[in-house]
């Protein structure tokens, strides 16, 4: 039976208490696994950048990356009784981030095409998907255009290619820590790097 997700507040100021070491992710899911709404809390406060990072990078919108953000939480709150700690709890998290963010932009391509179908048959539905217009914390640097035109060129890697170079080039990875998220070897990941950005050459 799923328990009810303990609702997420905005952080207000700490509490007065006296300082102590931060609790290690290990005993944090070990208490989480023993029903605490307040281990929950933590593990969200401490890895909700990384998980919203990792979705808005591969999405480009803040919204839909949130939606992503959430979604990954509670899938955390209402699994974590199957976790055994095979690999780190931020590989994990970043596995249930790039998986939930790729079915999301599927889920978004599948709403344009059927746009486009309908729109080309002359039926008189409303718009069912628009481009998300926000811009990315990157378009802050120079040369906005060009970077624009490598998003958009990112965008259109495969899937695991796309992945890779995100969790590589944005999120800083290593080859060891995106292979373990993409359940590989890192030739491999070294593979998929050298051909995403074989094909960016090319195309840029």
């Amino acid at each position: 039976m799923a328990h009810p997700v303990p609702l997420l507040e905005a952080p207000g100021p700490p509490a007065t208490a006296p300082a102590s070491a931060p609790v290690a992710d290990a005993e944090l899911v070990a208490q989480l696994q023993r029903g605490s709404e307040a281990a929950f809390r933590t593990l969200v406060a401490r890895h909700q950048g990384r998980v919203y990072r990792t979705a808005l990078a591969l999405l480009r919108s803040p919204e839909e990356a949130e939606d992503v953000a959430q979604e990954v939480f509670v899938e955390v709150y209402q699994t974590i009784g199957r976790f055994r700690g095979e690999a780190a709890l931020s590989t994990w998290l970043y596995q249930l981030a790039t998986s939930g963010a790729l079915k999301n932009r599927r889920r978004a391509r599948a709403k344009k095409r059927l746009a486009y179908v309908t729109s080309l048959l002359g039926f008189n539905n409303a718009v069912l998907h628009h481009p998300p217009d926000h811009a990315h914390p990157l378009a802050l640097l120079e040369g906005q255009q060009q970077l624009q035109l490598l998003l958009a060129r990112v965008a259109r890697l495969p899937d695991a290619q796309q992945v890779a170079f995100t969790l590589r080039h944005e999120q800083e990875l290593s080859y060891a820590e995106i292979a373990a998220v993409l359940g590989t070897s890192v030739p491999a990941v070294e593979s998929l790097l050298f051909r995403a950005r074989q094909t960016l050459r090319q195309q840029l």
